[in-house]
């Protein structure tokens, strides 16, 4: 299995995404469509929702494919 990461960051926040971990469970897509694009490329729109939303999206990931750090300033 591989360990690719894929990183988007919103200058105060970087949300990574591990492929490999991902079950599909759509819950990302079903909290913040505006950010989950599963057709675009790039997928993840990271502009399109409030550092806050994003942490709490996150936080309910079940697999733990999307994770979260703040950036330093």
């Amino acid at each position: 299995m591989e360990n690719k990461e894929i990183n988007y960051s919103n200058g105060e926040l970087t949300v990574t995404w591990k492929p490999a971990l991902c079950i599909h469970a759509g819950v990302c897509v079903k909290t913040l469509p505006q950010v989950y694009r599963p057709t675009e490329k790039p997928w993840v729109k990271i502009e399109n929702a409030t550092t806050n939303e994003l942490i709490e999206q996150v936080k309910k990931c079940p697999s733990g494919a999307l994770s979260y750090s703040m950036n330093k300033k």
